[in-house]
């Protein structure tokens, strides 16, 4: 005996259950057919994408370079003493600074979709190097120096987020909201002013990358061993905020001058090293001691690019930092992110995500060949750089020549810079991480939790370490995502009608309760009697499903007539859960009589984006539980349908169609099957009857092919497909077919 194709087509859609007369939904041939496309064009645009420069360098005039070249001196002349700063905050000799500020902005221009960005050296990036170094360091006593860890670092931690950005994963970093962001970095700006408070002060004799409440406890109780080194860390610190507030001020009182006040303040850092410098070198070149000399000055600082080589990658090294990667990795991308977004919406450009952590992969990657160390994007540079009036992202060039021009020409000067000017430098740059009051307060108005969350992320980076506060803020983020998805507002609706200016009228659908939004005053008037509507707030999902079927049952066996009449039944005859009221209680079964008959529930799905196999089982328990209860068929009504997978989905479970419980099998998500007396959905399909004539229609000046027993005016075609007349185009039409079956029921 053979088995022809078709035959065994036939019986593989028996084995799976497939209806004979299936409604028509979408299918997965046609999701794959919006993939399938030739892909020789989406390949070139993927290229050449990879290359942003490419849409704008052609168009480049002098208008922009004029701009470009203010913003990139301008920029330039900060980041040289910024990025030693930061290089001696990360445990590294100051030379690493100058390399990680050059390759960062000079490579950066090439891929970025940010004109106002800056990469190079920052204060929380650096921070986390040097805790890096120091557990490598602890695990591995001098097996690797301070430098090569930090280039290993920048090589991999680039290579990942390359990795992320080609891959086009770049959503990921939407999972971390901005008060998170905040709190972490507002905890590392704390962190890091205090550390650098005991080198201001000349303070030794105990560890300053320690927690921050320890090293805070631990400089004050130093405070009577401030050495000299503070006669120029304090009058420096000072100074720059003195500069900063009297440009600000003069720049209110004239505004004509306020371009001329803003490069002042933007020179300010310079200035002030410049000063501490000279003052360092009249004092200390003829007091040099057997022990050094009087005061930390830089000291040497090899000129040009000493350390161009290939990073060496161990295995045992890269095992030794294994457990720090993933936190290195999210700084390096998240700070990069928020700060490009954030100047895109106050300059009126749109960035690309992917794009930019290509950017900044390529960068450290390529530095890390120039002994640079993890670069990301800086907010105090990136503002001067925007404030400034940069054009395109060229102008990183004309800063990399600046930087060029420091690392050549000017490091004999560095050697007598103090090392107190530079945690000045440090402080003030860092103290502008630390969230404001007014930015604080915005979190709790707009959300309490995210406030929880903000203020967690402080605490914990305040009193354990960085690392633990970015993933407290990540989990407590993530725990609260869950727990608004599983835990989702809904309300059952009434009717109000409105009137617009031009007194028409129309009806629209608000929550019986008072929820706060509308004005209280209002009288919503519930449904006819025997409908209820309920509105989803969320899409839904499996963890929601039993929390939504609990919410429909609970409120329909309290606010509808039970259909049974129990008071012929034996108490032997009843469920042991559902016993019913007691026999001869006269006051409960009168109560029951007064409540309406339960015909029609009508589910607002307009929030709803996403449905499963879960929650559609839910739904279906949710209608066998009710129509128990009210011991008949009920109608369960939908608008609007946003997806044809959640109409496919609702299709599957019997809804849509008119088929009540008892025409459809119980269980179409079961975990483990019974078959025993199965339904067959063949059967079930070829025997319902559809009793509804209910079809939304719209002018569309066309009409479809095929009869119909729907009568729909000439020149009109449904909206909705007629055989679905239980999905509908909006609440309205799904309350007005709901009560216009009033009756019906009963008829039949």
């Amino acid at each position: 005996m053979s088995f022809s194709p078709v035959k065994a087509k036939e019986l593989g859609k028996r084995a799976i259950g497939y209806p004979e007369n299936a409604i028509p939904v979408i299918s997965s041939k046609d999701w794959l057919s919006k993939f399938i496309v030739n892909p020789i064009q989406p390949i070139k645009n993927y290229v050449i994408s990879l290359f942003p420069i490419l849409t704008w360098i052609s168009r480049y005039n002098l208008g922009w370079f004029t701009g470009d070249v203010i913003s990139g001196l301008t920029v330039g002349m900060v980041v040289v003493p910024q990025g030693m700063s930061y290089a001696l905050l990360a445990t590294l000799p100051a030379e690493y600074g100058l390399y990680s500020s050059f390759v960062g902005v000079l490579i950066y221009c090439f891929f970025a979709t940010s004109k106002d960005v800056s990469i190079g050296p920052v204060a929380v990036m650096s921070l986390t190097v040097s805790q890096i170094i120091k557990r490598v360091d602890a695990r591995h006593p001098g097996e690797w120096d301070s430098p090569h860890i930090a280039t290993v670092l920048a090589f991999i931690c680039g290579f990942i987020v390359l990795g992320i950005g080609l891959l086009r994963l770049g959503w990921i970093v939407e999972f971390i909201p901005a008060p998170a962001v905040s709190g972490f970095m507002t905890g590392s700006a704390i962190n890091i002013v205090a550390g650098q408070v005991p080198g201001l002060m000349g303070i030794t004799g105990f560890d300053t990358r320690a927690a921050t409440y320890l090293v805070i406890i631990n400089s004050l109780k130093n405070l009577r061993k401030t050495q000299l080194d503070a006669a120029w860390g304090l009058p420096g610190l000072v100074g720059l905020y003195i500069i900063r507030l009297l440009c600000v001020k003069i720049s209110k009182r004239y505004p004509k001058h306020a371009r001329l006040c803003f490069f002042i303040s933007v020179l300010r850092n310079a200035f002030v090293i410049l000063v501490l410098t000279i003052a360092a070198w009249l004092y200390t070149r003829h007091r040099r001691t057997a022990s050094g000399y009087p005061i930390k000055i830089l000291q040497t600082v090899p000129s040009g690019f000493r350390h161009i080589k290939q990073p060496s990658i161990e295995p045992a090294l890269l095992s030794a930092m294994a457990s720090e990667l993933p936190v290195a990795t999210i700084i390096l991308l998240l700070e990069h992110i928020a700060i490009s977004k954030s100047f895109g919406r106050l300059n009126g450009y749109k960035i690309n995500p992917n794009q930019e952590l290509i950017a900044i992969g390529v960068t450290n990657t390529i530095g890390s060949v120039f002994g640079a160390y993890p670069a990301t994007g800086s907010f105090s540079r990136s503002a001067l750089k925007s404030k400034s009036g940069v054009r395109t992202p060229a102008a990183g060039i004309i800063t990399a020549i600046v930087v060029i021009v420091a690392l050549y020409g000017l490091t004999s000067a560095f050697f007598w810079i103090p090392t107190a000017g530079l945690s000045a430098i440090i402080i003030h740059a860092v103290a502008d991480l630390v969230a404001s009051p007014a930015q604080v307060y915005s979190y709790w108005r707009v959300s309490p939790f995210e406030f929880v969350i903000w203020l967690a992320a402080v605490l914990v980076t305040t009193f354990s370490t960085i690392e633990n506060g970015i993933y407290t803020s990540i989990s407590a983020s993530a725990a609260l995502l869950l727990i608004r998805i599983a835990k989702p507002r809904g309300a059952f609706l009434g009717r109000v009608t409105v009137r617009g200016d031009s007194k028409e009228t129309r009806e629209i659908f608000l929550p019986l309760t008072k929820d706060g939004v509308t004005d209280p005053h209002v009288r919503i008037v519930p449904p006819s009697p025997g409908v209820v509507v309920y509105r989803f707030e969320e899409s839904y999902l499996y963890p929601n499903s039993s929390l939504v079927n609990s919410a429909l049952v609970d409120y329909v066996k309290e606010n509808t007539r039970r259909g049974k009449d129990f008071s012929n039944v034996k108490l032997a005859d009843r469920a042991w859960n559902d016993p019913g009221p007691r026999r001869g209680s006269a006051d409960e079964t009168e109560r029951n009589e007064k409540l309406p008959l339960l015909h029609a529930i009508v589910l607002d799905f307009a929030s709803v984006s996403h449905i499963d196999t879960t929650s559609v089982q839910a739904l279906i328990d949710a209608r066998t539980e009710i129509e128990k209860w009210v011991d008949h068929p009920v109608e369960f009504h939908f608008a609007p349908i946003l997806s044809p997978w959640i109409r496919r989905a609702l299709v599957a479970g019997g809804f849509g169609i008119g088929l009540t419980s008892s025409r459809v099998a119980p269980d179409i998500a079961s975990i483990v099957p019974y078959r025993d007396g199965r339904k067959d959905l063949n059967e079930v399909v070829e025997n319902q009857v559809l009793a509804f004539s209910d079809v939304e229609s719209g002018d569309i000046k066309k009409h479809r092919d095929g009869s119909s027993s729907v009568d729909v005016p000439p020149d009109f075609v449904p909206i909705m497909p007629i055989d679905t007349p239980f999905f509908h185009i909006d609440l309205a039409a799904a309350v007005r077919a709901a009560e216009s079956g009033l009756g019906r029921l009963q008829a039949l």
